[in-house]
């Protein structure tokens, strides 16, 4: 039986707007690093800024300040607090994956559409209008005090939609971000947007689609 949530909850950057940190460090780093060491660099950045999130919720521009800071160390590079501040710059010019408005499209004037989101207040308004769909709730990290995956930003959720786990689809294209901490708080309706990020992991249980246009299906739309 097909379900049909109240809401669909979903991850923004990454899973609907394509997350270009690695860019960003590529256009300051790569000239001086070799392609497997700048792959490493850009590894070990996402892997700070996921330990950075973990703690007391701070400026999402201090998160990648000290991401950055702890990857040059690790890789004997300079810091230059500059190159933080602009790769933070570049967040709100980012823009959806090619599958995404369109997917999008045939399912918000059925089911309201809610974005769950590690972002700042001033800049997400830039990448939900790219996304070419209305977006009925937009939730983020600096409104809830707490950063995906910790559990407080899903409870968060939850209580400004009055809604419970059992009335949300959630989607995301992480597991380490979303879908873990959804499976843990007894979200059982969750869809794995396979981006590349990472690999399988059926013991959280999940329905994987290769992009946005496949959702609508999935709710039988």
């Amino acid at each position: 039986m097909t379900f049909r949530p109240k809401y669909i909850t979903f991850d923004c950057h990454g899973t609907m707007i394509f997350f270009d940190m690695a860019g960003g460090a590529r256009a300051h780093y790569a000239a001086h690093l070799s392609p497997g060491a700048m792959d490493k660099f850009i590894t070990d950045f996402a892997a700070y800024r996921l330990d950075e999130v973990l703690g007391a919720w701070k400026p999402y521009a201090e998160v990648v300040y000290n991401a950055l800071a702890r990857t040059c160390k690790r890789n004997n590079i300079p810091f230059d607090p500059a190159v933080a501040q602009d790769i933070y710059d570049r967040v709100p010019t980012w823009g959806p994956h090619a599958d995404v408005p369109a997917g999008l499209r045939k399912i918000a004037d059925k089911i309201p559409l809610v974005a769950l989101t590690n972002a700042m207040n001033a800049q997400i308004p830039h990448n939900i209008a790219k996304l070419g769909a209305p977006v009925a709730h937009v939730l983020t990290a600096e409104s809830a005090g707490a950063y995906k995956p910790q559990m407080r930003a899903f409870e968060y959720m939850f209580n400004e939609l009055n809604c419970g786990p059992e009335d949300v689809l959630h989607v995301s294209s992480s597991f380490r971000y979303d879908l873990m901490s959804a499976h843990d708080l007894g979200i059982r309706n969750k869809v794995w947007v396979n981006r590349g990020h990472e690999p399988a992991n059926p013991y959280y249980g999940y329905t994987e689609i290769r992009d946005i246009t496949e959702l609508a299906g999935i709710v039988g739309l």
